[in-house]
């Protein structure tokens, strides 16, 4: 009896008539399972029925075989999936990549021998990004979660649903992976956020709508492949939505030094601040914060919880930038605050809609928003850059005076665009001579046990400067900061086999303080550190 049902698997498996010809109609795509030829296992044996991977994987499976993706044929064979199969076959027809995006994409789904396991950061990432994928999925009846249309990519660690800026520096790794159908739908997300609520919150949680984060949609726009017109004209007005949320308190400061985001300067200009709209402890952080108003008494606790959040929506929460006591939490005043960051991005904004007005053909539009954005510059040039201190500063408010914290903020004009030649020397000399560090570049100078000060560095502010200074002129001290950055990463990774959110760049080692314990993932280590590798292949072979 055993006999006859070898003899009838081996005929069954020699690829005879019937075979061929199905295998041969059905090459285009994955086979449906009910469709598959299968090899019965007898009763008793260890070995459960599978098909083979040219059955399982169809397309995918001619394409990477027929386009030598690998020098040896068995070795895509032998790969094993690191996710369920038909999901991989799904992301594989939607996508359809090619040639290195082709390569990339097996890289990421599977494990594949003498391939995944080079060690190399690089391919290291690729593995990374299916595991911080998510799908839309339909909210809970009384989840805090805001729904989203289109897949997406989280941070990690604790961060399990979409950030806003944070997202812009994970699509820069995206785009150079072979991912830029996740790049398109997540700006497909933050346009349809824009829509629903008016702008793009902090986070999709309920308890993040009432602030955002650094703005920069604009500029992830700018990462897009889509040239549909309709697409263009829809995307647009959800940029001037966006800009119409941080303007709105221009309507409201007559007799008033600010309301919500807009700050009227002494000579009646209008710049923006970090704001929120509630005036309550954070959902995320309620004990926290309601310890920290406690600690800042008699101040009103209002007052208090309004400049936490408002810290939270820069993004650098916390940072002795916000705080008019450095080692004191409790005295946080990040409303008082005009950042030089944020008015850099609000006037990248302003372009982008200019141009954007104009490639559609709305003169008045363009001519309106570049008179903003020369305003603006105006603006900045007279209040936020210090010409004596090589530096672009955050102005205080209420002191009526450019504050005394030296930050990487200050690389943030060069980023955009906004700053002159002798600006950006100026700022590439303050950056070698104070900002420099053994493994990247200083967030501040200031150590106060606050996240975002010394000695972290992270990896949003290392690409920016690296960017800004590049663009403006100085590569050599961009690659400088690359190189030294690149050596953090690495070297944290090869002791804890993780990319991770923050980094002490003094020792290069994982980073510390704050609210919450380091995390990994992480989004937008992982996107910084392919574009730094893309820009400066070089470094890949560095220690």
């Amino acid at each position: 009896m055993k006999s006859t049902w070898l003899i009838a698997a081996l005929l069954f498996t020699s690829g005879g008539p019937a075979l061929a010809q199905s295998t041969a109609t059905k090459s285009s795509a994955a086979i449906p399972a009910e469709d598959r030829p299968r090899v019965e296992t007898p009763p008793g044996s260890p070995v459960e029925p599978q098909d083979s991977p040219a059955l399982r994987y169809g397309a995918l499976f001619e394409a990477v075989q027929s386009g030598h993706i690998f020098a040896d044929g068995k070795t895509f064979a032998d790969a094993v999936p690191r996710r369920d199969p038909d999901t991989i076959m799904a992301d594989y027809l939607a996508q359809k990549p090619s040639g290195e995006a082709l390569k990339t994409f097996v890289l990421a789904n599977f494990t594949v021998r003498g391939e995944n396991d080079r060690g190399g950061l690089r391919d290291h990432i690729r593995t990374l990004w299916p595991q911080l994928v998510r799908q839309p999925e339909a909210v809970p009846m009384g989840s805090s979660a805001l729904a989203l249309t289109a897949p997406y990519v989280v941070p990690g660690g604790r961060f399990q649903e979409i950030y806003y800026w944070d997202s812009y520096f994970t699509m820069l790794g995206l785009r150079l992976d072979g991912q830029q159908p996740l790049v398109e739908s997540m700006i497909e997300n933050f346009t349809g956020l824009i829509e629903r609520v008016g702008h793009i919150p902090n986070g999709t949680r309920t308890y993040y709508l009432g602030r955002s984060q650094p703005p920069y949609y604009a500029l992830m726009l700018d990462l897009s492949q889509d040239s549909d017109p309709i697409v263009a004209a829809r995307r647009l007005a959800a940029l001037r939505a966006e800009y119409a949320y941080w303007m709105k308190g221009a309507a409201c400061t007559k007799g008033k030094p600010a309301c919500l985001r807009v700050v009227k300067m002494p000579d009646g200009s209008l710049l923006n601040r970090y704001y929120d709209d509630r005036d309550t402890p954070r959902d995320e952080s309620w004990a926290e914060d309601v310890a920290t108003a406690a600690q800042a008494a008699p101040r009103p606790a209002a007052d208090v919880y309004r400049d936490l959040r408002a810290g939270a929506e820069s993004g650098w929460d916390f940072s002795s930038r916000w705080l008019a006591k450095p080692g004191s939490l409790a005295s946080i005043r990040t409303t008082d605050i005009v950042p030089a960051d944020l008015n850099s991005l609000m006037w990248a904004m302003e372009r982008g809609i200019s141009q954007r007005c104009a490639k559609a053909g709305d003169k008045p539009c363009a001519r309106q928003f570049d008179a903003l954005s020369l305003k603006r510059k105006k603006a900045i040039d007279r209040y936020l850059w210090q010409p004596g201190q090589s530096r672009f500063a955050d102005w205080d408010m209420a002191a009526r005076t450019p504050t005394a914290v030296t930050s990487a903020a200050t690389l943030q004009p060069l980023f955009v665009g906004l700053a002159s030649p002798a600006q950006a020397k100026a700022v590439a000399a303050t950056t070698q001579r104070v900002l420099l560090a053994e493994g990247g570049l200083r967030t501040t100078v200031l150590s106060t046990g606050q996240q975002w000060d010394e000695p972290n560095g992270w990896a949003p502010l290392q690409w920016v400067a690296i960017e800004g200074l590049s663009k403006t002129g100085h590569d050599d001290l961009a690659r400088d900061i690359a190189r030294r950055w690149i050596g953090t990463v690495r070297s944290a990774y090869g002791e804890t086999g993780k990319m991770l959110e923050k980094y002490n760049i003094e020792t290069r080692t994982p980073g510390g303080g704050g609210e919450y314990p380091v995390q990994d993932g992480f989004g937008w280590t992982n996107g910084v550190a392919s574009a730094i590798l893309d820009k400066y292949p070089e470094l890949a072979s560095e220690n």
